[in-house]
């Protein structure tokens, strides 16, 4: 019959002291690191109740003896961590693999703060995943130029650069008519008085009440409150009031020559008058009589040669006239 063999602790060394005192030595050595531990310690604290059970106290004296010789880990939640990591990434050179990994890495380990600056700018008109990924953008333009020399966190280095990426994108896109940045500005200061207010007054706020909490005229809100018009965009493939209703683009006309011809005609009239009576009436026979050339010349009385440069003459002047008018 098989006998099995237990692993007994070493004689005066108790389990559970031993378990205590590695415990200790591991936390020591974290204080002593700045409170930090590798993923080989904590790996080592937290270890299965098993695997704890057979380790014999010589043996623990043994693994603290030999030396781990594991890659570096470093804590995403550590300031000094990621500033190692950063150090590593100038060392390393643009394009190669080593260095897109750890370019990706500094940048998964800071997306909560770009959701944390995204979220300051919702409901402003804007989905909250475009602005992530706008965020997002300012995000890696500032992991591709932070120094981790200058002694800034990087988190501090990082918000003007994301916060500048969202308020450019409302700048550019959210507006549908250009706008004034001080109109722009002053829409933002207007929104936070009108939220300020009304949670202070449990109603809408006058502009009174605005011009006073802004110190600016009344005059200026209401300019401010009517340039948050042009604030507002319309898709034109959204249908209009529901589902079943036709989009905006379905009910914009299609352009009209006729309309345009008619336009042309009524700013022809003033310049028509203006014209010595033959050359009028070449023109009218030709253009409103249908008329070729040849007939115009016998209609007139001159040659057909005669009949084309005048024509060539005149519409060379009303044209002129034309474009000055416009």
């Amino acid at each position: 019959m098989e006998r099995r063999i237990g692993v007994s602790p070493a004689p005066g060394a108790p389990p559970a002291r031993a378990k205590s005192r590695a415990g200790e030595e591991t936390r020591a050595r974290g204080r002593a690191t700045g409170g930090t531990m590798s993923e080989h310690e904590r790996y080592s604290e937290h270890d299965a109740p098993a695997a704890r059970a057979t380790q014999a106290a010589p043996a623990a004296q043994a693994t603290q003896a030999t030396p781990v010789t594991h890659a570096t880990q470093h804590n995403p939640q550590d300031r000094s961590g990621a500033r190692a990591m950063f150090i590593e990434l100038r060392k390393l050179k643009e394009g190669s693999a080593e260095y897109a990994e750890l370019r990706n890495q500094l940048v998964r380990m800071h997306l909560p703060l770009v959701e944390h600056l995204a979220r300051r700018f919702r409901n402003r008109g804007e989905p909250l995943d475009d602005l992530t990924q706008v965020a997002t953008i300012g995000l890696i333009k500032s992991v591709d130029r932070f120094d981790p020399e200058r002694g800034v966190e990087f988190s501090t280095y990082a918000t003007p650069t994301v916060v500048g990426e969202i308020k450019r994108h409302f700048r550019d896109k959210g507006w549908a008519v250009r706008v004034p940045r001080r109109l722009q500005e002053l829409r933002l200061s207007l929104t936070t008085a009108t939220a300020e207010l009304s949670q202070l007054h449990g109603r809408s706020p006058t502009v009174h009440e605005l011009a006073e909490k802004l110190a600016i005229s009344e005059e200026e809100v209401l300019e401010g409150l009517e340039s948050a018009n042009a604030y507002s965009t319309l898709s034109l493939d959204v249908p209009d009031t529901d589902d079943e209703s036709p989009a905006v683009a379905d009910t914009l006309g299609a352009e009209d020559e006729a309309l345009e011809g008619v336009e042309y005609r009524e700013s022809l009239k003033p310049l028509l008058e203006d014209l010595p009576p033959r050359e009028k009436r070449i023109l009218l026979l030709r253009f409103f009589g249908n008329m070729t050339q040849s007939q115009i010349a016998q209609e007139v009385g001159i040659s057909q040669m005669h009949v084309s440069r005048l024509l060539a003459r005149t519409l060379a002047q009303l044209r002129e006239k034309l474009l000055v008018e416009e």
